[in-house]
């Protein structure tokens, strides 16, 4: 990969040659050398840094580092950990995977690790700049294939860093033949009513040649869904809700996105289904050439949500947290007493994780509930189309 000077070079991921000054960098960082203590305890960190060095390329760093403790991670905290990729594109054709979003770091990360399981290339990932709380995590981000989106500037730097990104994601793409990874909304859905965002894409058709149709069908889009059974950060979710209902103002602090980041690298997920959907283009080339771009992108927002959704992984706990949501028994036959008992115990637990001074628990359960019930109506709802 050449080294010349680029207009991605702020925001792409790390080239090879580029990894010995990077390694020099998190070497000199004291917070990353207390990270790498916490991941590796037993291990010295001069140990660990030589290692890295030996690491060449940037497969390389992710097979002897990113793979082996995403390996550790999935047998710790996953009852199962499952791909189904039978869409995936043949050939060497690249991809944009637009994903429903629930863990911060684990949904693209648990990607690449079922990808590289597979044979197949990783993905290039996209992440907020918001998240990049510390120099060492922004090294080690784009060390492992992570692009920036930048967030903190203004509206006139964002118009120009929007058709920077979308320049970007197009090459990767449509010339590079990548799979990149994006999340379908900024930030994750707190309540689980997974939607695409408008604005990502009108993102997505800033850059490219001949109409809005076509940029689109260059990108290759397939709807990924993810399907966990148990959300790490549930109960932080429901705080937050609780925190911006008391105080329209509120906004999360670094700090707060540190700690959702932590708890989804440490706390028991249950099963986990990841299933790539079928790529949006053949809809796309059904539709009226001279459709408006507003209602275009609108179409195509519902074509990757209903994709999304119907390939959902239901668990028992989805269905217990519709009934009890609604006070019914509707979906009574998807699980046992026993099981329904488990998930309400399972509520009262995460419930009593939450610390606040006006602490609303009817209200924060509530919200819990919908966390878990949203999957399954929308699941319903999407398969409903096509009766």
């Amino acid at each position: 990969m050449s080294m010349k000077t680029t207009e991605f070079d702020e925001i792409r991921p790390y080239y090879d040659e580029e990894l010995p000054k990077v390694y020099d960098e998190l070497a000199k960082d004291s917070s990353f050398k207390q990270v790498m203590a916490l991941v590796y305890p037993n291990v010295p960190f001069g140990l660990l840094m030589k290692r890295m060095y030996s690491c060449k390329t940037v497969l390389d760093f992710q097979k002897t580092f990113c793979y082996e403790i995403l390996d550790v991670l999935a047998k710790r905290d996953c009852e199962s950990l499952r791909f189904d990729c039978e869409n995936l594109p043949k050939g060497t054709e690249g991809c944009l995977f637009i994903s429903n979003h629930r863990d911060i770091v684990l949904d693209s990360a648990f990607l690449s690790y079922l990808l590289m399981k597979e044979g197949l290339n990783t993905v290039e990932e996209a992440i907020g700049d918001n998240l990049l709380i510390y120099p060492w995590i922004k090294h080690a981000v784009r060390i492992n294939r992570s692009f920036i989106v930048q967030r903190a500037i203004s509206m006139k730097e964002m118009i120009n860093s929007s058709k920077r990104l979308s320049h970007y994601i197009n090459d990767a793409v449509d010339r590079r033949k990548q799979y990149l990874w994006i999340a379908q909304r900024e930030g994750r859905a707190k309540d689980s009513d997974d939607r695409t965002q408008l604005s990502l894409l009108k993102m997505l058709t800033m850059w490219g040649e001949g109409s809005i149709m076509e940029r689109l069908l260059t990108l290759r889009i397939s709807p990924l869904s993810l399907s966990y059974e148990y959300d790490s950060c549930d109960y932080l979710k429901a705080k937050e809700f609780q925190e911006k209902r008391d105080d329209p103002s509120f906004k999360k602090s670094p700090e707060d996105d540190l700690l959702n980041m932590q708890t989804g690298l440490s706390s028991y997920k249950g099963n986990v289904f990841f299933k790539v959907g079928r790529s949006i283009n053949s809809s796309l080339e059904k539709l009226d050439p001279s459709i408006h771009k507003k209602e275009l992108l609108a179409v195509t927002a519902t074509l990757i949500d209903d994709e999304i959704h119907r390939n959902y992984y239901l668990y028992p706990i989805n269905y217990v947290a519709y009934d009890l949501l609604n006070n019914s028994s509707v979906y009574a036959e998807h699980y046992s007493q026993e099981e329904r008992l488990k998930v309400e115990a399972y509520f009262s637990t995460q419930l009593d994780k939450i610390v606040l001074p006006n602490k609303d628990t009817a209200f924060l359960r509530r919200k819990m509930l919908e966390m878990y019930a949203n999957p399954l109506i929308n699941y319903m709802s999407a398969w409903e189309k096509i009766k």
